[in-house]
């Protein structure tokens, strides 16, 4: 005969076992609830301040840059220095400029621009200009001149681009 199993433990009454599950899913959920909350509320946040800062630095480059503004200048002929015989160089220059603002103040003060411009320019040796290099910083250098105050304590100019419409050496 067999004998009966004993029971060492009494069964855990049913009720207790559904209530100890319901603890569980239910922090479960708090826990997984609480932390995607979160989550959403510091990305949500963060992407306002990020999109708030994108739209004002956006707003400032459209004050400050906008559509480019050009500025073109009479043709210039110049000698140049000796190096083979008399060589001179004639070139057309059109200057990009921040506003409508620059493009007054260098028309108001075209005569030092050209003047600054015909120094410059007759400084320079045909070999010197020859290359890509030296146009490039020919270009550089006629910045500089340009953004250099016209009055002894005024503004300097906003030129961010020189453009060469003709360049010839001879």
């Amino acid at each position: 005969m067999k004998a009966a199993p004993k029971a060492d433990a009494a069964p855990a009454p049913a009720g207790a076992s559904k209530k100890k599950l319901l603890i569980i899913i239910v922090a479960a959920l708090l826990v997984v609830g609480g932390g995607g909350g979160a989550a959403w509320f510091f990305m949500h946040d963060k992407g306002d301040a990020a999109e708030s800062s994108s739209k004002k630095q956006h707003n400032k480059e459209a004050v400050k840059s906008g559509p480019p503004v050009f500025v073109p200048l009479e043709q210039f002929t110049v000698n140049l220095q000796p190096e083979n015989g008399d060589q001179y160089l004639q070139i057309a220059i059109t200057l990009q400029v921040a506003s409508n603002e620059e493009v007054e103040e260098v028309k108001l003060n075209m005569p030092k621009v050209r003047s600054r411009l015909l120094l410059l320019l007759s400084s320079k040796k045909a070999s010197e200009l020859n290359t890509a290099d030296g146009k490039k910083q020919l270009a550089k250098e006629i910045i500089e001149q340009i953004k250099q105050p016209f009055d002894e304590k005024g503004p300097s100019q906003e030129v961010s681009d020189v453009l060469f419409t003709s360049f010839i050496i001879q």
